[in-house]
């Protein structure tokens, strides 16, 4: 390994192989986190508690952007998560949050954000910043939202990481 600065990554996997990549990223010698839920599961006979990744298909893998290309190899890696054309960087106190919570808490659901038709959202930055807005329509990593507050409609194509949601 190099010098450079380590950063927390979240790698892609196949599905159902987050416990396989989390173990061969160990056996590289790679700090990584595969963060792992206990619920209860009913089969026909009997209630059991069974362990599972947190996050379907993703892995925290901490290693210096050099050693990108190296990870991308590992079996069941399909490739990095990428935020705004980069591999996304996750802050140390976001994976301690993470280890704390499922430590505090069984049955865990972890559950992505939705932009759907007629939720409201706050503008987080630029000439609308702290104005709610409602969702029209999702394109892509672009959200097209109605600003309402100003007594006019104006239609807008915000970036979805410049809004935050709203209370229901």
């Amino acid at each position: 390994m190099t010098n450079d600065k380590q950063q927390w990554y979240v790698l892609y996997t196949k599905p159902r192989w987050e416990k396989k990549v989390y173990a061969r990223l160990q056996e590289l010698g790679r700090e990584s986190y595969c963060p792992i839920n206990r619920v209860r599961k009913k089969w026909s006979d009997r209630m059991k508690w069974v362990e599972e990744p947190l996050f379907k298909s993703y892995v925290f893998v901490r290693i210096p952007e050099a050693d990108q290309s190296a990870i991308r190899l590992v079996s069941g890696v399909v490739n990095f998560i990428y935020w705004l054309g980069k591999p996304a960087v996750v802050k140390e106190s976001e994976i301690e949050i993470i280890r704390k919570f499922l430590n505090e808490y069984t049955e865990v659901k972890a559950e992505a954000l939705a932009f759907v038709p007629e939720s409201r959202w706050k503008v987080q930055r630029g000439a609308f910043m702290d104005q709610q807005v409602k969702v029209l329509k999702v394109q892509g990593n672009k959200v097209k939202v109605v600003i309402e507050s100003i007594g006019y409609s104006l239609v807008a194509l915000i970036d979805k990481s410049n809004l935050t949601v709203v209370g229901k």
